[in-house]
């Protein structure tokens, strides 16, 4: 038995020990955002720290406890100085999160008494794999928005700089949420610079919301901005129809290979995966749908 468990046993502490060196490099804390929706966004700094699109980082707070590791998405574009990420106040550790950091008093907070912080990682997602497409459908659900506002921001300053050579050429991105506070979570004015780009058919934005929140905006429905987003695009209300989803992209990208990215629930993975096969191709040169999630 113990040449069985001898090998597992080396790996784990090999791996606690790279935790524990990673965990007293210095980690400073350059911004704390209050969001509403009970929300906090971190924006930190770390040298020799390198990231991609819809990774995530394992975050301690000594200050809140001196042994629990919490994984969260990075919300921050590669190109940007920093990285950030999101806390949605859910519970006992991110509640102390919250309280150390300041967000529970009126006054400014000085930034020597900001808590110390641990980062482990980053560490690879599905998401990493976007740019390999140039169709892709990225569906996000509540907080699971989180690692498609790091595409989002990512592909906004590639555009800006150099889109010669950057082989995405189509998003639709759908945001699930079951009220409008959710929105206030993530910073969408990333979203509302891509205007212009969405003019020029660049990318399909499509944010839908369950059916009980369409009587409170159906008034405001034809003027020329979404009153929720200020996009354009029109927000749609209850759930979506993922079959006529997937057959109109399907019908638009023939011959193509489509990306399906999806954070959110075990459920709509379920139905997204089944939705990916069923509308593939058995022709090679057909349309196919390549599905990748991430659970939360």
């Amino acid at each position: 038995t113990w040449k069985w468990v001898v090998g597992p046993m080396f790996l784990y502490l090999c791996e606690r020990l790279v935790r524990f060196w990673r965990s007293q490099q210095k980690v400073v804390i350059t911004k704390v955002v209050i969001h509403p929706f009970k929300t906090i966004e971190l924006q930190m700094m770390k040298k020799g720290f390198k990231m991609e699109v819809g990774q995530y980082i394992f975050v301690k707070c000594p200050a809140v406890s001196k042994l629990e590791w919490h994984p969260f998405t990075l919300t921050s574009a590669p190109e940007e100085d920093y990285f950030s990420i999101h806390v949605r106040i859910v519970g006992d550790w991110t509640e102390g999160l919250f309280n150390a950091c300041g967000c529970d008093k009126q006054e400014f907070q000085e930034a020597w008494k900001l808590p110390k912080i641990a980062v482990d990682g980053p560490f690879g997602t599905a998401s990493e794999d976007v740019f390999s497409y140039e169709t892709v459908m990225l569906v996000g659900a509540g907080i699971g928005v989180t690692p498609f506002a790091s595409v989002l921001k990512s592909v906004w300053y590639k555009y800006c700089h150099d889109a010669t050579n950057l082989k995405l050429k189509k998003i639709y991105f759908y945001w699930l949420c079951r009220d409008t506070h959710a929105f206030e979570c993530i910073d969408i004015t990333v979203l509302k610079g891509h205007n212009a780009a969405i003019s020029n058919s660049v990318f399909t934005l499509s944010f839908m919301f369950h059916f009980s929140q369409a009587t409170h905006f159906a008034v405001h429905h034809e003027e020329e901005k979404d009153v929720i987003t200020g996009l354009k695009q029109k927000t749609l209300y209850g759930r979506p129809n993922w079959e006529n989803e997937f057959k109109t992209i399907a019908e638009k990208h023939p011959g193509s290979r489509i990306g399906v990215f999806l954070c959110g629930p075990e459920a709509l993975a379920d139905t997204l995966n089944k939705q990916s096969i069923s509308n593939s191709e058995a022709d090679p040169r057909g349309v196919h749908f390549i599905f990748n999630k991430e659970n939360f």
